[in-house]
């Protein structure tokens, strides 16, 4: 069988906002390129080897999911695990399951002051054309000084959705035009600028931001197709006024937005408590330290509420849980989705092992209530 015969020829941008599914709910997998995401030292915890990386990539396809969004990280979090300190660089990673899937949307995420872009619009077109239409990027403006300072590159707190917008113009820019041109901003600047070819089909690939501050959030309405959000303290309840808030500020009622979970899901619900309590009690407290401390260090506000859900439960430090058998996480989903979630970028203590535990159980439960299509 020829390539042509099993993905589309042409991606147009439509295909593209949808991941080429009638989904109302998206959901796809969020980190599996870092080891160690949950942040716990529990010996079944993710180790994201590449063999690793291809099983579950293919194995989220034939299920269905919509999207791979890896994390771009240069430095872990020491500790006694060092959390995150193993990973695969995002645009060489989506590019390599572009070419082993078929249908699955893949992203990889840039820090956008670490890579010029010239070359980070080459890259992303060669990964396009690879997966026929299929890549996205998520764009990362950085707030991590210590890998910064590993690149010898000064972060400036003030003026980085400044030179994220150009960036990003110059980006779009090569993608889209085909003589020859110069970019004159105050952080950027490039001179008698050629590209081909051109991003794959007639459209551009996804643009995803997760700014989270006035001003990223801004930047990502203003910029991008989808928003990455998070509830403050990580509490699911506020996750619908958070969403209602970004989009009536906009006065853009339909702009995607996307949040992120971990989801710990068993036959019961009193297995599932037992696994995060698990999880929890072999957590790996230095690390999840470093990370605050690198969060307040770098000037990241970190809200009073955050701080007292990690105090209470440090397995938080990574993203809202969804826990449960598999209603309560149909439904724990459901209501993400009725809070105005589009789609939800999922985490698990291990993909490969409980991935297939979700899709035979979770995913007919969102089939009949109408948030997937079989």
């Amino acid at each position: 069988m020829h390539i042509s015969d099993i993905v589309d020829p042409h991606r147009s941008a439509g295909t593209r906002t949808t991941f080429g599914t009638r989904n109302r709910l998206k959901l796809g997998l969020f980190g599996a390129n870092l080891a160690g995401i949950g942040m716990t030292a529990v010996p079944e915890r993710w180790m994201a080897d590449w063999d690793a990386n291809v099983a579950v990539a293919q194995m989220a396809e034939e299920a269905g999911l919509d999207f791979l969004l890896p994390v771009a990280r240069w430095k872990g979090y020491g500790g006694t695990t060092d959390p995150q300190g193993t990973s695969l660089e995002t645009i060489t990673w989506a590019t390599a399951l572009l070419a082993l899937t078929r249908r699955i949307t893949v992203f990889a995420t840039v820090h956008v002051p670490l890579i010029n872009p010239v070359l980070a619009a080459k890259q992303c077109v060669t990964a396009d054309h690879v997966g026929k239409g299929r890549f996205g990027l998520n764009i990362v403006c950085g707030w991590n000084d210590d890998e910064f300072q590993m690149f010898g590159v000064p972060r400036s707190q003030e003026t980085r959705y400044e030179y994220a917008r150009e960036w990003l113009d110059a980006v779009k820019d090569i993608w889209a035009r085909t003589d020859t041109f110069d970019v004159e901003g105050r952080h950027i600047r490039l001179h008698g600028v050629r590209a081909m070819p051109k991003p794959y089909g007639d459209s551009r690939p996804l643009l995803l931001n997760a700014g989270q501050s006035p001003e990223g959030t801004a930047f990502a309405l203003d910029n991008c197709d989808v928003l990455f959000s998070a509830p403050p303290g990580r509490d699911p309840s506020k996750l619908a006024p958070t969403i209602d808030r970004i989009r009536t500020a906009a006065d853009k009622p339909h702009f995607p937005i996307f949040t992120a979970c971990v989801v710990i899901c068993r036959e019961s619900r009193q297995e599932a408590e037992e696994f995060q309590q698990y999880c929890t009690e072999h957590a790996d407290e230095e690390a999840v330290n470093n990370l605050l401390s690198a969060k307040q260090r770098s000037g990241r506000a970190i809200p009073a509420g955050e701080l007292d859900a990690v105090r209470r439960d440090v397995a938080k430090a990574t993203a809202v849980y969804l826990v449960g058998s598999a209603d309560d996480v149909a439904a724990q989903l459901e209501h993400m989705h009725s809070s105005g979630a589009n789609g939800v970028a999922m985490m698990f203590t291990n993909q490969l092992q409980e991935l297939p535990f979700f899709n035979a159980q979770v995913l007919p439960r969102l089939e009949r209530m109408g948030l997937r299509s079989a």
